[in-house]
């Protein structure tokens, strides 16, 4: 089974790109982030074009989560995040596939820093923390994948130094992902590359692909009733220079049936 998460940074605008990483690489199931799409000006057609059902949670201009399935309609378990009714954003969404929890999650990105993004960013991390202790109590084979925007260590980010003030990498980003991942959950690409440098976001500007000069924000984490199933990982890190293409790369896993 491999799954994969994909922030598309647009799903219309960069149709082409998706549907043609989709076909090249057809992974099992594919989570979405970024849509910049409300509910009815998702590309269903196109997707089940592609071979895949969809469920998804759209936001006009902003945000926006799916899940993409060629083994089976995914279940919707949940479009929200729980924690906050007054929460409008569309940034997590969760469903049964094929017999495994996923979770297709969206974080805030919380800059400017300190400031109300970055305290919104805080208080998100804490209901996906609230919510993710639930996942693990219930023993079901979970994922949890996405965008976090955060990198976890020194070895996630280019030149670190220059992101010390940055809400990705200050130290209340950095603990809340070491704190959410203490609970039992495993870091798929870290599991398998525990001292690699790996990335998953480039930035537009200042040839940053072209230098490598990367961020690892994208993660899967996995709990204990499927980390052992884990057998590869991986970055489909050429994506990012396709023309057109979102400045994230897409990260996948393979697990054992």
């Amino acid at each position: 089974m491999k799954i994969a998460t994909y922030n598309v940074n647009g799903v219309n605008g960069r149709l082409p790109v998706l549907l043609r990483w989709l076909h090249e690489t057809v992974p099992d199931v594919a989570c979405l982030q970024e849509l910049k799409a409300p509910k009815g000006k998702f590309p269903e057609e196109a997707i089940k074009n592609a071979g895949y059902e969809a469920i998804w949670h759209g936001q006009k201009s902003w945000n926006g989560v799916a899940i993409l399935s060629k083994i089976g309609a995914p279940v919707e378990m949940r479009n929200t995040l729980p924690g906050n009714e007054d929460d409008v954003q569309s940034r997590y969404i969760e469903a049964m596939v094929n017999g495994v929890l996923i979770g297709c999650l969206y974080l805030p990105n919380g800059n400017p820093a300190p400031g109300p993004k970055f305290d919104y960013k805080i208080s998100w991390f804490e209901r996906l923390s609230k919510h993710a202790e639930a996942l693990l109590k219930s023993g079901n084979p979970v994922v949890l994948t996405g965008d976090f925007n955060v990198m976890p260590t020194e070895i996630d980010v280019y030149k670190p130094e220059r992101w010390a003030d940055d809400a990705l990498f200050r130290p209340e980003t950095r603990l809340a992902f070491k704190n959410l991942v203490a609970q039992g959950w495993t870091d798929a690409i870290r599991k398998l590359y525990p001292a690699e440098t790996i990335y998953t976001f480039w930035d537009y500007f200042r040839n940053a692909y072209g230098r490598n000069a990367g961020l690892r924000i994208d993660h899967f984490l996995l709990s204990p009733a499927i980390n052992k199933r884990l057998i590869a990982a991986g970055v489909d890190r050429h994506v990012r220079g396709w023309e057109k293409t979102s400045d994230h790369g897409p990260v996948w896993i393979e697990l054992a049936d």
